[in-house]
């Protein structure tokens, strides 16, 4: 008979924990009939589905308290015989783990009873009766919560709108800065180079350097606040009135380049970080293939290196999404913005934050399922230097 652990890499170990027949089952899911038995103590919402059956309801607790305590007796089994508990125990036999099993199929089914009466159509409730009040519900977090997002719906849909903007355009267009400094970062003086050449380069990789570290040393809001009215400003000195002014350089620009400008010092570090992941070797075997030193790395290290990258990479979009609530400083209308302005209207903090945070959770998790598709897509290993593909490369130069 098989173990909890037997299948585990052919179904996964939580089929393997749910269809075999092993002696952690009691144990196991005596967890989920204690949330059952904490949720069976929770008062009855109004559309609570097991109102009229209380006695349908008091079988199903003591079902759970009779398994947890069935999960007490196999524990003191389990301290009494210790090395010898597959021989002694009754619990070890085959027929009682089977039956034990069975039984653990009714308490996840109680379990999942009592989730939809009270978690499922509670929160129905709670959305029923925000719906049909006139003002915020005082004394109820959830209805409060959710009579402000219905009345606030289009005040978190723009700020949410924004967010999403700033965080995917903002995090495009620093992938492709980040490439240009990347280049510059990791130049490296070369014996052909001539004089202006060896200068570019010098010029170039301080350059970055010098990016990198003022943009990563200071934090995004200040450099909202730097940005943002420095423009304002020198636009100003060309003579355009603040009407003018305005209409083009409005704060979600602003919040825009800023996240471009901090975006692209973090992406260039990352992609210098997978380039230089690349064995050293790929560009020596490149050059002694005939490749200039520019062909080498934008042909053969390069595409390596972004493979390395790519997590990194990713995850700034994620970094984005929740670093854009600090341009409302500036003015941004991001969903940062629409949360302090609905916590002025209805002189309350908390429940728009966890609005607001729920969101968030939201979206970075829905970034992140795709970034991890996105990145699972492309890990592949290169092609090794001196492949079919390479060969062909240097005999069509």
């Amino acid at each position: 008979m098989s173990t909890v652990f037997s299948s585990a890499p052919a179904r996964g170990r939580f089929a393997s924990f749910v269809l075999n027949d092993h002696r952690y089952v009691l144990l196991g899911t005596s967890a989920v009939a204690f949330i059952g038995m904490m949720l069976s103590s929770m008062s009855r919402p109004a559309l609570s589905f097991l109102a009229p059956y209380y006695t349908v309801e008091l079988v199903m607790y003591y079902v759970l308290v009779a398994w947890l305590v069935l999960s007490a007796i196999a524990l003191a089994f389990k301290v009494m015989y210790r090395e010898r508990y597959a021989a002694k125990a009754p619990f070890a036999r085959a027929g009682v783990k089977q039956a034990v099993r069975y039984g653990s199929y009714i308490v996840w089914a109680i379990t999942a009873v009592f989730i939809l009466d009270r978690l499922v159509m509670g929160i129905a409730s709670a959305w029923t009766a925000a719906l049909a009040a006139t003002a915020r519900p005082q004394d109820d977090l959830l209805q409060g919560m959710f009579y402000i997002v219905w009345h606030d719906r289009y005040t978190f849909l723009a700020g949410l709108i924004t967010t999403i903007e700033l965080a995917v355009f903002g995090t495009i267009a620093a992938f492709f800065l980040a490439l240009l400094l990347a280049f510059c970062r990791i130049q490296k003086i070369d014996r052909a180079d001539n004089d202006f050449m060896r200068a570019v380069k010098s010029v170039a990789c301080s350059f970055a350097k010098g990016y990198s570290t003022v943009i990563r040393g200071t934090p995004m809001m200040i450099q909202a606040m730097i940005i943002y009215p420095a423009i304002f400003g020198l636009l100003k000195g060309t003579g355009m009135s603040t009407t003018e002014v305005n209409a083009v350089w409005t704060p979600f620009w602003g919040g825009l380049l800023t996240i471009i400008l901090n975006s692209t010092a973090y992406m260039m570090e990352v992609l210098r970080g997978g380039i230089e992941a690349v064995d050293p070797g790929q560009m020596e075997g490149a050059r002694s293939l005939g490749l200039s030193q520019w062909q080498a790395m934008t042909r053969v290290v390069f595409p390596q290196g972004i493979k390395h990258a790519i997590p990194g990479l990713s995850n700034e979009l994620v970094v984005n999404i929740k670093d854009s609530s600090v341009l409302s400083v500036i003015g941004t209308f991001d969903l940062m913005f629409a949360n302090t302005t609905v916590t002025g209207i209805y002189y309350n903090q908390l429940q728009p934050s966890l609005i607001s945070a729920a969101i968030y959770l939201c979206l970075t998790m829905i970034a992140s399922w795709l970034l991890g598709k996105f990145a699972r897509h492309f890990d592949v290993q290169p092609e090794p230097l001196g492949s079919t593909s390479d060969q062909t490369l240097v005999g069509e130069e």
